[in-house]
């Protein structure tokens, strides 16, 4: 029998990207003691081409996972019916964070899951859509180069290691561990879940902010950590595309919604 254990997923929520539990879920799945389901927000509800996408990726999600988690069920028979038969949830959501230059908007995916373990599990990745190509991108066209420790990527994960320390520190000032944070790579695969941050210039994102869920970069009771790194330190190795869409100083309120 495998053995009982909490469904994870790869990444956490950032501050402002909402819950699925906090609305009517768009797409939903149901088996005995059992939902999954998946939300949109307003502003990804109003573009149709980049809401069939991600409504197209929910549903696969979403049946997928639903089946995983009656596996899951199934192998627990030697687990107390009371524990066995408590109503699990996986939920995700899609909130679209910043919109800019009339062209690309940055989508935090939000995911929760609880499957009658200690504690649910929280989570989020980020895309990156690119409305003109009508598909999903990465931040590669927004620089010179990204090689695996190259000068931006260097430069980048520096500033993400400096802005965590400072994070760090304020959570435990007596004796932080910095071990997962020095580990970081200069990779843009491995450095963590990016997306472009708000501006306080409208149209204009003011830089990158990198999420890292529980246990990634520090303990589960450490929660949730968030690196900032502005445009001015990426400056030196935009593209002409990079630096069209870089300005301003970051808001701490959410991001611009499509016009």
């Amino acid at each position: 029998m495998r053995k009982f254990a909490l469904v994870t997923f790869t990444c956490l929520l950032i501050g402002g990207a909402a819950s699925a539990a906090e609305q009517k879920p768009d797409i939903s799945l149901k088996a005995k003691y059992t939902e999954v389901t998946v939300s949109f927000d307003d502003a990804i509800k109003s573009d149709a081409p980049l809401l069939k996408y991600l409504t197209t990726a929910g549903k696969s999600w979403a049946s997928k996972t639903l089946k995983e988690l009656v596996e899951q069920r199934k192998d627990m028979t030697d687990v107390p019916a009371d524990i066995r038969n408590r109503p699990w949830s996986s939920e995700r959501s899609y909130t679209q964070e910043i919109f800019l230059a009339g062209r690309y908007a940055s989508v935090i995916r939000a995911d929760y899951s609880y499957t009658g373990g200690a504690h649910p599990n929280h989570g989020s990745d980020t895309l990156l859509w690119d409305r003109q190509a009508g598909k999903m991108i990465s931040i590669r066209p927004f620089f010179t180069d990204l090689a695996d420790g190259g000068p931006a990527m260097t430069a980048i994960r520096n500033a993400v290691v400096a802005d965590l320390k400072v994070e760090k520190k304020k959570r435990d000032p007596d004796n932080p561990d910095m071990s997962l944070v020095d580990a970081l790579e200069p990779k843009l695969l491995k450095i963590g879940a990016i997306a472009l941050t708000p501006s306080t210039t409208a149209g204009k994102s003011s830089g990158l902010t990198f999420l890292y869920p529980p246990y990634a970069v520090g303990s589960y009771a450490e929660g949730d950590y968030t690196a900032f790194v502005p445009w001015e330190t990426l400056k030196p190795y935009l593209s002409a595309e990079g630096t069209a869409i870089f300005a301003g100083s970051k808001r701490p309120e959410s991001g611009d919604k499509p016009k």
